[in-house]
């Protein structure tokens, strides 16, 4: 094959390269600490989102869902609520209220948390995506505004839901208790260093990769 025609079939190559799929990534503050090393990682995979701002609590979510998945086609959708449900705060007129479980009350109760999942997977499975289920990651026993038990509590309910609708599931929550105990930001913090988001977005990296392959 001659110079020519491999320059040509070169230039040709530009203009019918496969369009890379759609990834949304739903989530709180971790998801948002640990999401700009995911999509610097998988920038060659495929095209990454992440929805505007904290997803906070899961009636949040419901209330926000079509917002943010707006008419774009995504093929791939990864999704947590947990960690803002599982929070106990005082009342306040504006904001968020105070971290407090002792005074506190409990954002989302079990049973509406299960809810809210079983209507945000529905809303999810219409997309036609691949869906990728992340653990809570793990909750420090001295937070304010946390149970330690929750997390795992809610985690369970979650991962019931998905395995009943064959999402896929990211473990986060094992990893994180390493993590956490090298890279958090202290025993009552559930935040981590840019050190400890970095390490956290490797096992998110993982499970987005496999599930971006079995989409193409």
């Amino acid at each position: 094959m001659n110079v020519y025609i491999l320059t040509w079939l070169s230039f040709l190559s530009i203009f019918f390269q496969p369009e890379k799929p759609k990834v949304l990534i739903i989530g709180d503050s971790i998801s948002i600490g640990y999401f700009p090393f995911v999509k610097e990682a998988l920038k060659d995979k495929g095209v990454l989102y992440h929805n505007a701002g904290n997803a906070q609590s899961s009636t949040n979510g419901t209330n926000r869902i079509k917002n943010w998945l707006g008419e774009e086609h995504w093929d791939v959708i990864q999704f947590n609520w947990g960690l803002w449900d599982i929070a106990y705060r005082l009342p306040a007129l504006t904001g968020t209220g105070v971290l407090d479980k002792n005074k506190g009350k409990l954002t989302t109760p079990p049973e509406e948390y299960k809810a809210n999942m079983e209507k945000l997977i529905a809303e999810l499975e219409k997309t036609g995506a691949k869906l990728i289920f992340v653990n809570t990651s793990y909750v420090p026993r001295n937070e304010p505004g946390r149970h330690f038990a929750d997390a795992k509590k809610y985690n369970r309910i979650a991962e019931k839901l998905a395995r009943r609708h064959g999402v896929t599931i990211t473990d986060l929550y094992k990893p994180s208790v390493k993590i956490h105990a090298e890279l958090g930001l202290g025993t009552d913090n559930v935040h981590y260093s840019m050190e400890g988001y970095k390490k956290l977005s490797n096992y998110v990296t993982h499970g987005l990769a496999n599930a971006m392959s079995l989409e193409n």
